[in-house]
């Protein structure tokens, strides 16, 4: 059990943190069948750099759940499946927003 009591669940042999992920992982894949999203990934990871960028800068890493292309808009769309948001979560999920010029969406 975690500290937030989430359970680890399996689900085609990948191990993930809580049974909501799991849950979202089978809808995602359910919707890339159909064709409703292409190149699915998981645990995208998105380097966290200081301004200005240089290699020397680099504050950390964030990773999200679940990346996609969502075939409707084409758009490129990451995903984090949130129970509990920690203040360090938000900060990188403004960060990474700002740096990328993407947004989260927590589901």
């Amino acid at each position: 059990m975690s500290k937030y009591k989430a359970k680890r669940t399996e689900v085609d042999g990948i191990v993930f943190a809580s049974q909501k992920e799991a849950r979202r992982y089978r809808e995602l894949k359910l919707l890339e069948k159909a064709g409703e999203i292409r190149n699915l990934q998981l645990q995208p990871r998105f380097p966290v750099w200081a301004p200005g960028g240089d290699m020397d800068s680099k504050l950390g890493e964030y990773r999200g759940d679940f990346s996609y292309t969502d075939n409707r808009d084409h758009g490129f769309v990451v995903e984090d499946v949130k129970g509990f948001k920690t203040p360090l979560y938000k900060w990188k999920k403004k960060h990474v927003e700002a740096q990328y010029g993407i947004r989260i969406r927590e589901v």
